[in-house]
């Protein structure tokens, strides 16, 4: 989209904005690369040049023309028109305009007749005004073009315009990564230049990306859904009791759901092995946080086959007692649980891959990372105020009787709660100063959880309906494309029979 710096200049020294606002003498600041053609002779002084040429510039800019005094032109010799004033060689005079009339001795310029306005009025008044209705980027690459500097706006105008200019780039930011996430990145090249079933990787990955592209791709992401859905489930069930009941007889040692659970997470493999044969970009998969959340999804089950593969062995080795071997396989099967539960446990994660199919998670998503200033700065707040609040209720609690402040750590989790708003009340202070700070931790926690919410909020609704309307715009493209095939067929079959 471009960058809306290149032509600010950070001097901003007081003497100069004061002579620039007194209209005196020459620019005299550092001079940055122009694209003017160079002039290959022009007069050494502003004297020569306007003794030696007509008292009036007369310009054309977009059709409308103007007349400048070759002496208020030449106070800027630095500038295109400065430099059309002050030079002496033809073919650089011309060279700097896109037309002359020899008639009417006028020279043209095919450029925003609006923005010129504005330099204008700089020749005249030794000021750069910036209208607030322009837009940043054209106004910048208009002063690029005429080589007028920024610095000669007021520092009223120069701040309303930085601001625009940095919330139009912000803006304009958002919106390439939001389409990027509602479009999926799409690069036919790659894929007919690949050595190996280029075309057919192009209609797998069309298949698991694209999921309005064709009927198949839309089954394909509904049973994604539907599978992760039915895995949760499983995994929650797994843990009553009723459904722990364990079928001796068959031979079979796990509850049937985990055979549920089996199944989910092979028709998960196989989904990240399409993703990863069908991808035009390895580094790009690698980098995707969705699938990270795919591996992260059906990791836990094979490293936990895995770790019960080196406790299957229940035969003793080696001298000694059955009793001692028995004790150290309990030992050892102790230590591998403990591993098998946190294995277990990543398996919630599992419910993250429906954000790849949920367009509010990936826009919540997407909001906390636009607003991780934000909330590590509300997450710096919190921890302060735990810190504070817990020292000053310890230090007028720790002398009461029973009481559950027994140390800063302990009144931790009573500081949480309280800035939180939740209270349990599992804990909570006896003495008249400890329930004022008590009132001061609550008062803090509510003003603090208040001031980044609307913030939050009103940037998850923006970028929720923008996403949505990206993806809106990308599903009638393809059904557009669709459309157009089926059309063109059919024409080529009607222009045969009529042949």
């Amino acid at each position: 989209e471009g960058s809306y710096n290149c032509y600010v200049d950070d001097e901003d020294e007081e003497d100069e904005e004061e002579r620039i606002w007194q209209h005196e003498g020459a620019f005299k600041g550092g001079s940055k690369a122009s694209s003017f053609i160079p002039c290959s002779s022009a007069l050494s002084s502003r004297a020569a040049a306007t003794t030696s040429t007509p008292s009036m510039l007369n310009i054309n800019v977009g059709g409308q023309s103007y007349r400048l005094t070759y002496q208020a032109v030449a106070i800027y010799p630095k500038t295109r028109l400065g430099r059309l004033a002050t030079s002496t060689d033809r073919r650089c005079q011309l060279g700097l305009c896109d037309d002359y009339a020899a008639q009417v001795d006028e020279y043209f310029f095919d450029r925003d007749p609006a923005v010129f306005q504005l330099v204008y009025n700089f020749y005249a008044s030794g000021v750069l005004r910036v209208r607030d209705e322009l837009c940043p980027r054209s106004f910048l690459e208009e002063l690029s073009y005429w080589g007028v500097r920024l610095k000669y706006t007021p520092r009223c105008c120069r701040i309303c315009f930085e601001e625009r200019r940095d919330e139009l780039s912000e803006q304009l930011k958002v919106q390439r990564e939001l389409r990027s996430q509602a479009e999926a990145e799409e690069n036919e090249q790659l894929f007919h230049h690949m050595r190996y079933y280029g075309p057919q990787r192009w209609r797998l990955w069309n298949l698991m990306e694209k999921p309005f592209s064709s009927v198949t791709a839309k089954v394909m992401a509904v049973a994604s859904s539907f599978f992760v859905l039915i895995s949760v489930v499983a995994l929650a069930l797994n843990t009553v009791e009723e459904m722990q009941q364990v079928d001796w007889k068959s031979g079979d040692s796990r509850p049937i759901l985990e055979h549920v659970e089996t199944l989910c997470i092979a028709f998960f493999t196989l989904e990240y092995l399409l993703r990863l044969v069908s991808t035009p970009d390895l580094r790009r998969f690698a980098s995707s946080a969705l699938n990270a959340v795919d591996l992260i999804a059906i990791l836990p089950l094979y490293l936990q086959l895995l770790l019960e593969c080196f406790t299957d062995d229940d035969q003793p080795r080696g001298r000694g007692s059955q009793h001692e071997h028995d004790i150290e396989k309990v030992g050892r099967v102790s230590k591998v649980g403990q591993v098998l539960r946190i294995m277990r446990l990543m398996r919630i994660f599992r419910i993250l891959k429906l954000a790849r199919h949920s367009t509010g998670l990936r826009a919540f998503g997407f909001t906390l990372r636009q607003c991780y200033q934000q909330v590590g700065c509300l997450l710096l707040f919190i921890a302060m105020g735990i810190f504070a609040f817990s020292a000053m209720v310890y230090t007028v609690e720790h002398d009461v009787s029973s009481t559950n402040f027994t140390s800063i750590p302990h009144a931790w989790w009573w500081a949480a709660v309280s800035i939180s708003t939740v209270g349990y009340g599992d804990m909570c202070p006896e003495t008249h100063l400890g329930r004022l700070f008590a009132f001061l931790c609550i008062a803090f926690g509510i003003i603090l959880n208040g001031m980044p919410i609307s913030i939050l909020y009103n940037k998850f609704s923006d970028y929720y309906s923008k996403l949505k309307a990206y993806e809106y715009t990308a599903l009638k493209k393809e059904r557009g494309k669709v459309d157009f095939t089926r059309r063109a067929m059919r024409k080529i079959s009607e222009c045969c029979r009529e042949g």
